[in-house]
C-alpha cells in the first residue's frame, strides 16, 4: 500500500525503545525499510554493528548519538548518518522522551558487542 497511516505501524520494543515499523518487506517494500523510534527518557542504548547505511532524522527530544567512538548530541531537525559497518549507540540522557524517524535497506542486521547478530522485524 504506498500510503501508510499511524494506525498500521507495527510496534516493536526492544531495548528500552520503540519501532514503530512503516515500511518494511512484510509491508511490500524491497528495498527500503522505515520505522519512527521512540526513545524514553533516561534511555541508554545498546551499541551494535550495523551492515547497511542508516539514517536517523531526530523528529522531537535530544539524544545522543555515538558513531564509531565519536559522540555527538543532536536534537530536532538534525540528522546522523551511520556508515555500513560503524559501531552506533543511541541514548537519551534528556529528562524527556525523544523520537527520530530512520531508514535504512531490506536485509539490515546489526552485530552486539557480545557478537551475537540480529535481524530486527521491523527490517522484515
Amino acid at each position: 500500500m504506498p500510503v501508510l497511516r499511524e494506525q498500521d505501524a507495527v510496534a516493536h520494543r526492544l531495548h528500552g525503545a520503540t519501532f514503530n515499523s512503516y515500511v518494511a518487506p512484510s509491508s511490500g517494500s524491497t528495498q527500503l525499510c522505515a520505522w519512527r523510534l521512540e526513545v524514553g527518557a533516561g534511555t541508554t542504548g545498546v551499541p551494535h554493528r550495523v551492515s547497511r547505511e542508516e539514517v536517523l532524522l531526530i523528529v522531537s527530544g535530544e539524544v545522543t548519538a555515538t558513531i564509531d567512538g565519536i559522540v555527538t548530541a543532536l536534537r530536532a531537525g538534525e540528522v546522523a548518518f551511520v556508515p555500513a559497518g560503524a559501531m552506533f549507540g543511541l541514548d537519551n540522557p534528556s529528562g524527556a522522551p525523544a523520537t527520530a524517524w530512520v531508514t535504512t535497506s531490506v536485509g539490515f542486521e546489526a552485530t552486539l558487542p557480545d557478537g551475537s547478530s540480529i535481524s530486527p522485524p521491523w527490517v522484515r
